[in-house]
């Protein structure tokens, strides 16, 4: 007895550590104790009145029943399922049960105070996972039904309030019925809310564009916004979205194609990118040949950047792309206070790499990339497109317009500033230097006769090219002095204009502070009337008179 006695004791003391342990939450009997937040969500529920869920006029009308949830209000650890079915479907105009959530008091909240769940509507019945976006907090959610009455109109099916103890911001991407409806999924981001500095990756793809090669991409930050389109590939889609409105968070919408409405587009997803830098940037502008003609910029990614005296432009053109195997050059233009200049890069087995000058001095230039018009018509002159622009701020003080190498004078190639010196060496004043090389020029370079009656014009056509094949045109021949010209520190500039009748170019180059004109092509020979090219070199185009000269040639201006 003795012995029993102290059995039924310790058994007593057993029962009451494990009610003991039940009741403070650790879970004892389970092995498994409650997490802190499990805990808060009990605390909260006891301190709430639980009442039975009742639902609103419409869910009787249509036979709705909710499985998920069962109170007015109740509190939860971040996230819960709504649940629930609909007898009568038949004449509802949309195939989505809309889920509206509110903050109570979420006056400046990131991305706003709402945030909906459009939940498929298959065979009667619902079901979405809510994330509350906004953390700790009280929500207000209004689950409504298709009408039957009106395209994209809704009545409200159930009310209910839910406590958020967690306050970590979770957010799912926002969904709309357009984006599921074209199929549309986000591999990169996966969540609706995350952090980047600067600049983060969108990635993805779509099963139904309807016949549109793109969706469009929009950030905004307030009252800023910006937007490209970005063309599919085998319906993915990868680009980089540079945050260019500063700290704090941008709102991404990824746009959908609208059936049977040609470049329109609607909102397909949204999310939020929280950008952690401080640094403003100047928006780059696409342009629609930028996806069609497979251009990507990979340097800039913004505009506005600093620079001194050259910029650098970096990137790549898609194999895949119409005309991408005959993209041999891309054509960047600079602008500034109403001067321009033009610059050709070469494009190699697909990719460009290089750099343009900023010649007109301090101050912020509008760059243009453009990509030439791919045709067989053999003419004199070029057409293009732009595909992209942006600013650069130059930083150098100096303006150097009319020193700098610029489209087809290469005065910095080593093969020109050799020539360049052993041409003047042991020329004392600048005119005798330009004087050697108007000679040198007239003399050594033929006109091609072919080349200006089939108009043979290539966008390779450069003073090296020149030098090289010994032969040339006006703009040639004037590219070749030049640069020779601007190799040596002289200043020189290649003019437009008209000679007898057409077209025409030559040079002028300051010496003693003042332009004079060489025209070397004249100086070289002349079309004999029967079409062909007599070589007879003429000094008199070096320096002429400028009455003289006027009866001839008219200026039209200057190509930089």
């Amino acid at each position: 007895m003795k012995h029993r006695s102290r059995l039924v004791i310790f058994c007593l003391i057993i029962l009451s550590l494990v009610s003991a342990a039940a009741c403070s939450g650790l879970g004892v009997l389970s092995g498994k104790p409650k997490d802190k937040w499990q805990q808060l969500v009990e605390q909260e529920n006891e301190k709430i009145d639980l009442k039975p869920l009742k639902l609103e006029p419409y869910a009787k009308e249509v036979g709705g029943e909710l499985q998920e949830p069962r109170y007015e209000k109740f509190a939860v650890n971040s996230s819960f399922t709504v649940a629930g079915s609909v007898e009568k479907t038949a004449g509802m105009k949309s195939k989505h049960v809309w889920i509206e959530i509110e903050k109570k008091g979420g006056k400046g909240l990131l991305g706003g105070k709402n945030f909906s769940y459009y939940a498929p509507l298959k065979g009667g019945t619902f079901r979405q996972k809510v994330q509350l976006f906004a953390g700790k907090g009280e929500y207000r959610v209004t689950v409504r039904m298709p009408s039957e009455a009106s395209e994209g109109y809704y009545h409200d099916f159930a009310r209910f309030a839910v406590v958020n103890v967690n306050p970590e911001i979770k957010r799912d991407i926002g969904w709309t019925p357009a984006g599921m409806e074209a199929g549309l999924k986000l591999t990169r981001p996966k969540t609706g809310y995350i952090k980047a500095d600067g600049v983060f990756v969108l990635k993805g793809s779509i099963s139904e564009s309807y016949g549109s090669p793109y969706i469009m991409v929009l950030v905004k930050k307030g009252s800023e916004k910006w937007q490209r389109m970005v063309r599919l590939k085998d319906g993915r889609f990868e680009v980089k979205v540079p945050l260019y409105f500063g700290k704090g968070p941008h709102e991404l919408n990824v746009m959908v194609p609208i059936p049977d409405r040609e470049s329109y587009y609607q909102q397909g997803a949204t999310l939020l990118v929280e950008n952690t830098s401080t640094e403003k940037r100047e928006p780059i502008k696409y342009y629609k040949q930028y996806e069609e003609r497979g251009v990507h910029l990979e340097h800039p990614v913004a505009g506005g950047e600093k620079a001194r005296m050259k910029y650098r432009i970096s990137g790549s053109i898609d194999p895949e792309a119409p005309d991408a195997a005959r993209t041999t050059h891309l054509i960047i233009q600079t602008k500034k206070d109403g001067e321009e200049a033009t610059y050709f890069l070469p494009v190699d087995n697909y990719r460009f790499d290089g750099e343009f000058w900023l010649r007109f001095g301090p101050g912020k230039y509008r760059v243009t990339v453009n990509v030439p018009e791919i045709t067989d018509e053999r003419r004199d002159y070029f057409r293009f497109f732009s595909v992209a622009e942006f600013t650069v701020i130059n930083t150098a003080k100096e303006d150097k317009r009319y020193l700098l190498p610029s489209r087809g004078i290469q005065s910095d190639s080593r093969k020109i500033k050799e020539l360049a010196k052993k041409l003047t060496a042991g020329k004392k004043s600048d005119r005798s230097k330009a004087r050697a090389i108007y000679d040198y020029v007239a003399k050594n370079i033929t006109y091609d006769v072919q080349k200006y009656r089939n108009d043979e014009f290539a966008l390779d056509d450069s003073a090296l090219k020149t030098l090289e094949t010994g032969k040339g045109v006006c703009q040639d021949y004037t590219f070749l002095a030049i640069a020779l010209l601007r190799s040596i520190g002289m200043e020189a500039r290649f003019v437009e204009g008209i000679a007898d009748g057409i077209r025409h170019a030559w040079v002028e180059v300051k010496v003693d502070g003042r332009w004079l004109t060489m025209d070397p092509t004249w100086g070289s020979g002349y079309l004999h009337p029967n079409g062909w090219f007599v070589k007879r070199y003429n000094p008199k185009y070096f320096d002429p008179s400028p009455a003289e000269f006027q009866k001839t040639h008219t200026r039209t201006g200057v190509m930089y």
